[in-house]
């Protein structure tokens, strides 16, 4: 068994497989036609926007409430972790139709110390607002 999912309950590993497809089928994977390169500025703007909204105590769902709509993943925020702090860090990267982007969280968890961890974020932006964790960098 992958061990990306050994670790998680079947719940968020079914939770993920939906979103993963969910996130192909925006993307307009297999389907023939290739997506429109990502918008950069729009994207870092996206995955700023979607930090603070976490930061200030919003759920990754309100986010699909807002205009405009942005899909959020991130098994962190869904577990209820809050985000004390967060730094977007240099480099990211523009990748066909997303953007590849290292942010280090500041995460607390029940009334344990906050950590520190540094995460992958993959940002979409067409034909929707995306902003995914990804479980594998």
């Amino acid at each position: 068994m992958n061990t990306a999912f050994a670790s998680l309950n079947p719940w968020r590993a079914v939770s993920w497989l939906v979103l993963t497809s969910v996130a192909l089928a925006l993307s307009g994977c297999g389907d023939g036609r290739s997506s429109p390169p990502v918008k950069v500025d729009v994207a870092r703007e996206t995955l700023r926007a979607t930090l603070e909204k976490w930061q200030a105590g919003a759920t990754p769902d309100s986010l699909q409430q807002e205009t405009p709509k942005i899909v959020v993943q991130d098994f962190d925020w869904s577990g209820g972790a809050r985000l004390i702090a967060f730094e977007v860090l240099n480099g990211d990267e523009p990748v066909d139709a997303n953007l590849i982007a290292k942010v280090k969280l500041t995460l607390q968890t029940g009334e344990a110390a906050p950590a520190e961890k540094t995460v992958t974020y993959v940002v979409g932006t067409s034909p929707v607002l995306t902003v995914f964790r990804d479980m594998f960098r």
